[in-house]
Formats: structure tokens, C-alpha cells, sequence
């Protein structure tokens, strides 16, 4: 049976101010208000503060709840004393985050920073709602410990168990429960996004624009890449000198290297910038940004990409990039095949062509486009699966590799009797990556030869560009020319809601032209608006606009382990979402990594941390670790910790 309010055993309280102010706060003191979300923490302290202060007594209130601040800034811990009617500032601390848990060492930092008080007066320490788990056991005694409260007013519901209690007892601190008043209640996510929003909106109120070139002052917390420019706008910063916040602001753009800020004035002299994960979001609300690698991969494969849990390749790879679904067709140890699904797009595309009889033939027959690396067998022996799959009527499937694929695919054709398919033979484009030029050829089984279609120069390794996305190449060394791939989906754009309606502009076809032309790299074109005027694309992206970073996926495997082969990955990996990398062998076995052009599990996750990628899928195992994968694993993780791991090796191999 769970304990409640009433068999504590610790001093009861009814949450009446007056109570409170009589037994508890007949001297002056530090007091944490401590609970979980929505027990009326702030609103307590406030009454406290309004009825101390109507018998001449001071009294300070420390908010350290960024995500729902009942005074001061979002994003930022503040310290304010009660004047009159409210809550006045004295001073605050910027966090650049919403989430108290995740960022519990800076948050208790910044409470330090504020915590000497005047002697006189009577403290309040209203804490954030993190009280449960490992954040909520950590959190809770470095508050007391940097605020050196006296005593805790913790707040509950009667029908449920005071959380941290035990922890609380061990404390030294003299403890009151405090009943929750029946009416508190947490408001809902949008309606505390909305509330922090507007209240974030006022500081920032008829304030101008603040331009420093990046690398004029260092980046503090947790800022995103430099070099990727659609993750900046809409960051909350906090402006530091000598490690103590003088101005917050909200990043405008960031444009060939040059930051623009949002001030609320004309910001005094500092040397650092604090950039964490609070972030405009699409409609203009202040929230937590998405994690760039938020989508989960997991060991066990989705029930339509026709895999078993347990195979022979070992454990199969499934998840999500971003607008794609990806599988790992024959595991970490079998042939090579990555099945990425256009989601809602009933469309398939395959990075090479390993053993594909574990696809089910409808996926065969809305593959579009194969992205082959190289023709050994591993590589393009499912080549015959995809043949016979799409016999009928099909339209041509496109595969892309290096120079002689077409030769390749020519000799399977030619290697069957076709003499009963008549028309419906499946139908061949080729495309052959010669350095700079991409060489198209067209084949069909049942008709004889291979006929050229012409060249074309290809810019920045493009093969393939669709309005929705476009794969890149490079040419690697694996003792024969391999092919690695990127997949790079277009920009999401986000229309500002808040900024719109500022504008006076309704919504409408225009908005579609907009990112038709911003998608499209016009920023020069103009626009007609509703009221009969024009403007400049890149004028209204400036004022309207959020581009959310496409999330690439790269494919790489046989390689050597070179220097030019490393530049050339690094750079086409460089900050990708989730990279798909062989790790064929332990460093142990190196010559033989060396001899046979392949990489080791440690020079795999040095491409991957060189590049900067945020996540890293390991695959292409030699089978002599199929008794023990947990090795190379644990030599990937050394040097990557963002190599993705499965929860347990048990059975693998078996």
C-alpha cells in the first residue's frame, strides 16, 4: 500500500499562508519549496511573499524553474524580491535551456551564483518539478547545499507519496508537508509553451539587432554545429563576461559565418556565448529543441521489412532518419543491403544489393533506385532477386555505381534465356560515376546489348536530385573503385506563426511560393503578397521563416584504410544524422584489415568522430566474431559513444 500525506509523520500543514507564515516562518530563514509539477510551488510562494511583506518583512525568491518561470526570463534562473504586488527581478542567471534535468549541474550553478542574500529577510527557494529518478536524487541535495536552506515546505497531493522523503529525512533539514491545494493543477504543454513564450516576447520587445562574426567570442554549453547554418535561428543565448550573464538574446540568422542577434538593447561589453537547446520552434513557441538524433534505432526489425529477429547475418538494424525509414536487410554480419522507405511515398530505394530474399517482392517492385558501392559478390548478388522480382510491367530501375556496372548488370542479362518474357523483360539505367562525368546506359532482359544514353558533368558529386531530395557520391579506394553515398533530404521549412500574424499578412498560396523558391535557392526572386506589394524571397525568409536541417544519412563500406579515402568520408559524412559504416574487423587484426582494403572497428569510429556525425550505425562484421560482437562494439564505443549498440549479445551468431 503507498504511503500517503497523513502517515508521514512529519508536521501537517493545509497549504493556508497565514499557517505557514505563523509556524514556520516566525524568524528569518531559507525554505526549499519542493514537489512535483503542479502543486502550487510558485503560487505559495507568492502568497508568502505578498503576506510577509504586508507586515514589513523582506522577503527573496529564487526561481529555479527555467521551463515555466513564475517571474523573470525563460530559459534562466532568477532571483527577485516582492515589491508592492509582484515579484521584481534583482538578478538572473541564463540557463539557454528549458529542461532542468537534463541541464541539473548548470542550473544548480546558476542558483549559486545567485544565492548570497542580504541578511535580513527570509529566502524562498521554488525549485523546478524534477523530483523523480536519477535527475530528481541528484538535483535535489545540490540545491540545498549551494541555497544552505534550513527547511523544506513539501508539497503534495494527499492521495499520493511525498516524493524524496527518505532522502529528505537524511538531509538534516527540519521538513513540513504541506497539502496541495485541491484547484492546482499543471497547465498543459502548449499552454506553458504559450506563457513562456509571451513572456520571453516582451524582454525582447523593440529591441534591435546585434551582428558578431563567430569566433569573436567562445561558444559556451552545448552549441550546434558552426558550419551548419538552419540550426541557429530561433536559440536562445545568454551573453557572458567573465562567466556571469550580463544580456540574454535570440539568435536571427546565421550567414556565412556572421551570428545576428536579437537584443533587447545595446548589449554591454562580453566574451562568451552560451547556446544550449532552447529554441523558437515552428509556430513561434519557445521549446526545447528536438534532438538532432532523436529517432530511435533499434535490434529488432520492423515487421514489414520481412526480417527475422534472429538470423544468420545477426542482429538486424531498423529505424528512422528523418523523413526515411532505414533497415539493415541481412544484419551486422551478413551482405550488405540498406532498405530505406519514402514514407508515404510507396517508393523503396537499396544501397547496394546483398542477398535480397528476406525483402518481400512488393518491395522489389517500388525500389526506383539502387546505389550499388562496388560488384563483388557480397555487393550486387541480390541483383538476381530484384531480376526476377520485377518481371511485368515495371517502369526502369535506375542503379548508380562505379565505372563497368553496366558490364556487370549486362552479364547477368545476358547469362538467362529470356525467350518467354516478350515485352514485359525488366528494364536497366545504368549510370556510371567516371570522376566528374556520369555515363547512362540502358538495358532490358530479353533484348541484346547495351545502349548508351549519354553523359553528363556532375556537380558536387550529385547523381540524383529530386525536390525532396538528392544522393551524393564519392569515389573511395578498396583496391577497385567503391562508391560511398549520402542521402540528403530537402530542408524543412517552418512558417512562423507568431511572426505572420505580426505582419498583418494571412496565410495563402504565396507562403507555398515562398518555399518553392527558398527550397530552390532563388532568394532573389519576388513574391506577391495579399495586399498587392512584392518583396525580395530572402526579405521574407529573414522575417518569417525556421529551416529545420535536413537529417542525411550516409552509406559507406569497403574501404581502405587511407588518408585520401578518410579526407574524402569525412568530408561527405561531415555532421550527418546517422552514418552507416563498415567495421569489419578489431584492431588486432589489422594487417588483415590492411591486406583485404577493409577498415577496422577503430578507424571506423575515428571517421565518424572526425566527421562529427550524431550517430554512428556499425555493420559489414567479419563472421569470425559471430561468437562474440560485444568486441567490437566496446572498440567503437571507446572512440565513438555515439556508435549505436544493441541492449544484449546474447545469441548472436548462433
Amino acid at each position: 500500500m503507498k504511503a500517503n500525506l497523513f502517515d508521514s509523520g512529519l508536521p501537517l500543514l493545509d497549504g493556508r499562508v497565514d499557517e505557514i507564515v505563523e509556524r514556520v516562518l516566525g524568524r528569518d530563514r531559507r525554505l526549499l519549496l519542493y514537489g512535483p509539477p503542479g502543486v502550487g510551488k510558485s503560487t505559495l510562494a507568492a502568497g508568502l511573499g505578498r503576506a510577509l511583506a504586508a507586515v514589513g518583512r523582506r522577503c527573496y525568491c529564487i526561481g529555479a524553474d527555467p521551463g515555466s518561470p513564475a517571474f523573470g526570463l525563460p530559459g534562466a534562473v532568477s532571483v527577485a524580491s516582492w515589491e508592492g504586488a509582484e515579484w521584481r527581478v534583482l538578478a538572473y542567471e541564463g540557463l539557454c535551456s528549458l529542461d532542468a534535468g537534463r541541464f541539473r549541474l548548470p542550473l544548480t550553478n546558476a542558483v549559486r551564483r545567485l544565492t548570497p542574500m542580504p541578511e535580513e529577510g527570509v529566502l524562498l527557494v521554488d525549485g523546478p518539478g524534477v523530483v523523480r529518478g536519477v535527475a530528481g536524487r541528484e538535483l535535489l541535495p545540490a540545491l540545498v547545499e549551494v541555497t544552505e536552506v534550513d527547511g523544506v515546505l513539501l508539497l503534495a497531493r494527499a492521495e499520493r507519496s511525498p516524493p524524496q522523503l527518505e532522502l529528505l529525512r537524511v538531509l538534516g533539514l527540519e521538513l513540513f508537508l504541506v497539502r496541495s491545494a485541491e484547484q492546482a493543477r499543471r497547465p498543459g504543454r502548449r499552454t506553458r509553451a504559450r506563457q513562456r513564450t509571451r513572456r520571453w516576447d516582451r524582454y525582447l520587445a523593440g529591441g534591435l539587432q546585434w551582428s558578431l562574426r563567430v569566433g569573436e567570442v567562445a561558444l559556451l554549453g552545448t552549441p550546434p554545429p558552426v558550419d551548419v547554418e538552419e540550426v541557429w535561428p530561433g536559440r536562445q543565448v545568454a551573453l557572458y563576461r567573465l562567466g556571469r550573464t550580463v544580456l540574454m538574446g535570440e539568435v536571427e540568422r546565421l550567414e556565412k559565418g556572421r551570428l545576428t542577434l536579437r537584443l533587447p538593447g545595446e548589449p554591454p561589453a562580453f566574451d562568451s556565448l552560451l547556446v544550449r537547446d532552447a529554441r523558437r520552434s515552428g509556430d513561434g513557441l519557445l521549446e526545447t529543441a528536438v534532438p538532432f538524433a532523436a529517432e530511435p534505432v533499434v535490434y529488432l526489425p520492423p515487421s514489414d521489412a520481412g526480417i527475422s529477429a534472429r538470423q544468420e547475418g545477426g542482429a538486424g538494424v531498423a529505424g528512422r532518419v528523418g523523413t526515411v525509414d532505414v533497415a539493415l536487410v541481412n544484419g551486422v554480419f551478413g551482405d550488405p543491403l540498406l532498405h530505406v522507405r519514402l514514407r508515404h511515398r510507396r517508393r523503396s530505394l537499396l544501397f547496394d544489393l546483398g542477398e535480397g530474399t528476406r525483402l518481400p517482392a512488393r518491395v522489389a517492385h517500388q525500389v526506383s533506385d539502387v546505389f550499388v558501392t562496388h560488384a563483388h559478390l557480397d555487393h550486387i548478388g541480390g541483383f538476381l532477386w530484384l531480376l526476377r522480382s520485377r518481371i511485368g510491367v515495371f517502369p526502369p530501375c535506375r542503379l548508380y555505381g562505379p565505372p563497368g556496372l553496366a558490364r556487370h548488370v549486362e552479364g547477368f542479362l545476358q547469362g538467362i534465356l529470356w525467350d518467354r518474357v516478350e515485352q514485359e523483360g525488366p528494364a536497366f539505367e545504368v549510370a556510371e560515376l567516371h570522376s566528374r562525368v556520369l555515363r547512362r546506359f540502358r538495358l532490358q532482359a530479353g533484348r541484346p546489348g547495351c545502349e548508351a544514353l549519354g553523359e553528363e558533368v556532375v556537380e558536387e558529386g550529385v547523381l540524383l536530385r529530386e525536390p525532396g531530395f538528392r544522393v551524393r557520391a564519392v569515389l573511395l579506394d578498396h583496391h577497385t573503385p567503391v562508391l560511398a553515398y549520402a542521402f540528403e533530404p530537402a530542408k524543412e521549412i517552418n512558417v512562423r506563426k507568431d511572426r505572420l500574424v505580426a505582419s498583418g499578412l494571412p496565410p495563402g498560396p504565396w507562403l507555398n511560393e515562398l518555399k518553392r523558391h527558398l527550397l530552390a535557392g532563388e532568394e532573389k526572386a519576388r513574391v506577391r503578397l495579399p495586399n498587392g506589394g512584392e518583396e525580395e524571397v530572402a526579405t521574407l525568409a529573414a522575417g518569417l521563416v525556421l529551416i529545420t536541417p535536413p537529417k542525411r544519412l550516409v552509406y559507406a563500406t569497403d574501404l581502405a584504410d587511407t588518408l585520401q579515402n578518410r579526407k574524402r568520408l569525412q568530408e561527405l559524412a561531415r555532421n550527418a544524422h546517422t552514418f552507416f559504416c563498415e567495421a569489419c574487423f578489431l584492431e588486432a587484426d589489422g594487417d588483415l584489415a590492411k591486406r583485404t582494403g577493409h577498415l577496422t572497428a577503430r578507424a571506423c569510429a575515428e571517421i565518424a568522430e572526425a566527421a562529427g556525425v550524431a550517430r554512428l550505425v556499425p555493420f559489414h562484421f567479419s563472421r569470425r566474431y559471430a561468437d562474440a560482437p560485444e568486441r567490437i562494439y566496446r572498440e567503437l564505443r571507446a572512440v565513438c559513444p555515439r556508435t549505436v549498440v544493441p541492449q544484449s549479445f546474447r545469441g548472436w551468431g548462433r
